[in-house]
């Protein structure tokens, strides 16, 4: 049964390392859980659908923005592959806005094991790539399967050698003068055009 204690502002403010606490900290066991046994378990109920591949994603907030966004979209699993943010970074913990604790995280030290894990358990493996073969608005084929989404560094994007890995590249079209879209944004639509396919 948990414990509860309450503290001065001043314990809190020292317990916390944002400038104005919530109110409340709590103390929890970690939640990752490997790849392997997350896409057994899956398999063994239902088939996968949909998974987000965080490759080298370093900034917190959107780290915890895509957990939090897969979590809407009815994803499966997310995996902060390779040299990503740490899971516990209280950022990406409050960027997730809970979604940390509504589906499984998994923290795979290579990216091309998660990427080889997703494609064994069936699915198409997808790189986020502004340059991509492939428009999202004309992929609707592609996005109806089991899918691995893979999505890159915020500043650098997908490594070279890792986007070659995909089976497809897919490209979000900007209509606009804007450069680029930033990560979160761009995760959003790709993980929301693959979760509308899948329920046509």
């Amino acid at each position: 049964m948990p414990a509860w204690t309450v503290v001065e502002d001043r314990a809190l403010a020292s317990l916390s390392d944002s400038v104005t606490p919530a109110g409340v900290v709590a103390v929890c066991r970690f939640l990752d859980v490997p790849l392997a046994s997350v896409l057994e378990h899956v398999e063994a109920t239902s088939r996968v659908d949909l998974i987000a591949i965080c490759a080298d994603v370093r900034d917190p907030g959107n780290a915890g923005t895509v957990i939090r966004t897969a979590d809407a979209a009815g994803a499966d699993v997310v995996v902060l592959a390779g040299s990503s943010v740490d899971l516990y970074n209280p950022k990406t913990v409050r960027a997730s806005v809970g979604s940390l604790f509504h589906l499984p995280v998994v923290v795979e030290p290579g990216v091309r094991t998660a990427i080889d894990a997703a494609r064994a358990a069936g699915l198409t493996i997808l790189a986020a790539d502004g340059h991509g073969e492939v428009s999202l608005d004309a992929a609707a084929d592609i996005l109806s399967r089991p899918t691995a989404w893979l999505f890159g560094n915020e500043a650098r994007g997908l490594a070279p050698e890792i986007a070659t890995l995909a089976d497809h590249r897919v490209r979000i079209p900007i209509h606009g003068r804007a450069e680029s879209l930033n990560l979160a944004t761009a995760s959003a639509l790709c993980l929301y055009a693959s979760a509308s396919a899948h329920r046509r």
